[in-house]
């Protein structure tokens, strides 16, 4: 049993305790005579039932979805959820009190019970408002420690990001095929320097997000094709198939662009003769596709899977989108297709 299961239990014993504990200290001192076995009989069968109720209130909470609402539509069904479980409370010890005892019958009026009732309304309220407030200060806490740690993944990704594309290599390759165009073909040149310099820059943009718009990552990955495309040349050919309706779709920034860097390096790279890279965005039957497919195969013992950018992808992942989101790579064929997949309502 957890931590907090655990303190719930305890919680609901020690609470219903104390209530009937009340309840006995001032019959008592009323009149200590009425304390006997029916009277000690009935009180704990209030301590039952009242655990018992409230506990399948508290399932009922879980199974329609409550605890995720908003105060105000939460407010009224909490009301309304707290008069049924008093009722049944109340109905429930005193069909008990009356099967022990037939006697009570005669002190049983609508003014008795309503009054019953009532008295069980202001402690199950009462009982609701710890319960919600102790909830919601635990969802409290568990949003900020997913965003500490979202906020510690997205800087990770950043970093590594900018290692990729600012690190020397990548930038004398591609400043060195804009040298060699520089003579031959410099209006081409020109274009590339601007490639370079927006690819850089949105990248420093983009890092800055939790989540960005796919049509702005998709200008991004193009921005970067289009480099290692002057190095390639020939041997790299690239096709995008998007839908345009997913263009305003949300995801972690850099997600596709370390799909398509990995198609690159584990792929193309290793090729003799280059190979071709299919970005391809599509939405059925309410599941959004990004997929990634490159010529080339995954070697066994690769640790493509547990490199860097794709672990934070899936962490990023599992704190953005819980278990709505899925990476998957495979081979089909000669191809590698690298997968991301999001369930949608819509």
């Amino acid at each position: 049993m957890s931590t907090s299961k655990r303190l719930y239990w305890i919680a609901q014993f020690i609470g219903w305790t104390s209530y009937v504990s009340l309840i006995f200290l001032a019959s008592y001192a009323d009149n200590p005579k009425q304390i006997d076995v029916i009277f000690i009989t009935n009180i704990l069968s209030l301590i039952f039932f009242g655990i018992l109720w409230t506990h399948l209130m508290r399932i009922s909470f879980f199974k329609l979805e409550w605890l995720d609402l908003r105060l105000a539509p939460l407010i009224p069904r909490v009301l309304v959820g707290s008069l049924i479980c008093s009722i049944l409370i109340a109905a429930t010890t005193t069909t008990l009190s009356l099967l022990i005892d037939s006697k009570e019958k005669d002190s049983l009026t609508p003014l008795n019970a309503i009054i019953n009732v009532f008295a069980v309304l202001v402690l199950i309220l009462f009982w609701n408002s710890i319960y919600f407030t102790f909830h919601f200060f635990q969802k409290s806490r568990k949003q900020e420690l997913n965003n500490l740690s979202l906020e510690s993944s997205r800087n990770e990704i950043e970093l590594k990001n900018l290692r990729s594309q600012l690190n020397p290599h990548f930038l004398f390759n591609s400043l060195n095929s804009i040298r060699a165009l520089i003579d031959i073909e410099p209006s081409k040149a020109k274009v590339s320097v601007t490639t370079l310099s927006n690819l850089l820059r949105k990248s420093l943009i983009l890092g800055r997000e939790n989540l960005v718009r796919l049509d702005e990552e998709i200008e991004m990955v193009s921005n970067y094709l289009e480099l290692e495309k002057i190095r390639f040349e020939e041997r790299l050919e690239v096709k995008m198939v998007l839908d345009a309706a997913l263009n305003e779709f949300m995801l972690p920034p850099f997600s596709l662009q370390m799909l398509v860097e990995n198609a690159i390096k584990h792929g193309i790279s290793n090729l003799v003769n280059g190979g071709e890279i299919i970005i391809e965005t599509k939405k059925i039957a309410g599941i959004i596709s990004i997929s990634v497919t490159n010529s080339g195969e995954i070697v066994d013992g690769s640790n493509i899977e547990k490199g860097i950018g794709i672990e934070n992808t899936k962490r990023r992942l599992a704190l953005q989108f819980k278990d709505t989101a899925e990476f998957e790579l495979t081979q089909h064929g000669k191809n590698v297709i690298a997968q991301l997949t999001f369930k949608t309502h819509v």
